[in-house]
This record gives structure tokens, C-alpha cells and sequence, in this order.
């Protein structure tokens, strides 16, 4: 990873090896792998490698989500393995963050199942660290409040501030409120774009400037944490195409 923190670097989702090569065509600095099937990432790893070395990109990691949310059982039978096996892989392509699903909004999730969670994300975080990977929960429709004490627990718990998910189910985008009360703890952030709304079928993920989202205003929120860091593009390629130039207007980067 990156060594440069005068920075924001700019990445993509690459959901396939001909995407960080599209990714790389667009001159971005990195590819987020949204890792689903791990065997299948397993069988295209050494052609990761070969376009890592060849582009002189780095590598972020997304792991797969969780599944019922409330469901302690498979969660610990099914999820937690799964993310453990990611782990591991990880350090060959010298991955060094991992965004994780793992919903802890306690309007969705019984209290039983987000004490779960928490003794999850710990041992998660252990396991990170054994191997200098750096654990980041992702928003999904949590807001500040929902998760201030998982921070307060965990205080190597960091933080992927997703843009797109804070603009659902509140009247303002709930980015605002991570930024003011943790920013330390934001340490990856995803963007894209939609129009609002309370269900899962909202979160479009639209190309910056197509939706609602005040962008500029969050920006430059984001910059007076100073935050010096990776922002993904939670877009494919063509449409990661159609917004970069605005995206870097909007950041400043030339």
C-alpha cells in the first residue's frame, strides 16, 4: 500500500481481473476486490499478482456480506471462517485493509445478536493484526449514535464511511455525524450516489452527481478532519468513467 499521506488516492471496484486493468486505463491508484467466492479469488490470484506488479497498483479487500443478520449460528459456522480464510490470503497481494459487512443497527438487529457482534469484531480484529491487516466495519444504515458503543469497545475497530448507505433512511446524510464524533476511526471511504429512501432497493449506487448527495459539502467536511487517505468509487468501470472528472474537481486533485 501507499506510502503517500499528502494524498487522497482514488480506486475502483474491480469484481474481475479485466477490471483493474479498466481501472488502471483510468488512472486510478488502486482496486478494491470485493472477494464473494474465495476459491474462486484463490484460482485468480497469480493473475492479480501479475497486473499488481505490472501497474503499479495496490489492492484494497471487501468481504462478502454476512447473510441473516440475526442469524448468531451461521454467522459463527459460516461468516466468521469465511472472513478468516480472506485473511490469510490477503498478505500475497500485500492487501492491507479489509471492509467488512456486519449490521449492528439495533432498529434491524436484536440486541443479543449485536452483543455477538461485538466479541466477533474483536476476535476479527486479532486476527488483523496478527497479520497487519487493518479491520474496517462499513456504515450500512447505522448512524453515529448506533455505533458509538462498538467504538467505545473496540478501539481498534476503524471505520469504511460509505457515503451512498449514509443518505438511506435518515433526512440528512448521516456521514456528517461519523465525520464530526470518529474521525479518527475513518480509515477508507466508499462513494456513489442515489436518490434517498428506506430500503434496500435504494441504494442504487448511481454515478456521483446523477443522485441527491452533497458531495461537495461532505468533501469538504471530510478535509477538515484532514483526512489523507483512500476513497473507492463503488462503481464499475464505464461508470466510474462518466463521473471521475467531476469526482476530482469536487476533491481538488488534479
Amino acid at each position: 500500500m501507499t506510502n503517500d499521506k499528502n494524498y487522497i488516492h482514488l480506486g475502483g471496484t474491480a469484481r474481475s481481473p479485466e477490471d483493474v486493468v479498466s481501472l488502471h486505463e483510468l488512472g486510478l491508484q488502486f482496486a478494491e476486490i470485493p472477494i464473494t467466492d474465495n476459491d474462486k479469488f484463490i484460482r485468480l490470484k497469480n493473475t492479480y499478482k501479475e497486473l499488481k506488479e505490472n501497474s503499479g497498483m495496490y489492492y484494497l479487500c471487501h468481504g462478502p456480506r454476512e447473510g441473516d443478520p440475526n442469524d448468531i449460528k451461521a454467522l459463527e459456522n459460516s461468516y466468521f471462517p469465511k472472513l478468516i480464510q480472506i485473511l490469510s490470503g490477503m498478505p500475497d497481494l500485500d492487501m492491507r485493509v479489509l471492509t467488512i459487512h456486519l449490521w449492528i443497527d439495533p432498529r434491524f438487529v436484536s440486541r443479543e445478536a449485536i452483543s455477538y457482534k461485538i466479541g466477533f469484531l474483536n476476535r476479527l480484529i486479532d486476527k488483523g493484526r496478527e497479520a497487519g491487516i487493518t479491520i474496517c466495519l462499513e456504515n450500512l444504515s447505522e448512524t453515529a449514535t448506533h455505533l458509538s458503543g462498538v467504538f467505545k469497545v473496540l478501539p481498534l475497530l476503524n471505520l469504511t464511511l460509505d457515503i451512498g448507505h449514509a443518505q438511506l433512511l435518515s433526512n440528512q446524510n448521516t456521514s456528517y455525524g461519523f465525520i464530526d464524533r470518529f474521525p479518527e476511526r475513518i480509515k477508507h471511504v466508499h462513494i456513489h450516489d442515489n436518490r434517498g429512501g428506506d430500503s434496500p432497493d435504494d441504494d442504487l449506487h448511481l454515478p456521483v452527481g446523477k443522485g441527491i448527495i452533497e458531495f461537495g459539502k461532505i468533501f469538504r467536511k471530510v478535509k477538515e478532519i484532514g483526512y489523507h487517505g483512500t476513497i473507492t468509487l463503488e462503481l464499475r468501470p464505464p461508470e466510474i468513467k462518466t463521473c471521475l472528472p467531476y469526482v476530482k474537481q469536487l476533491l481538488h486533485i488534479s
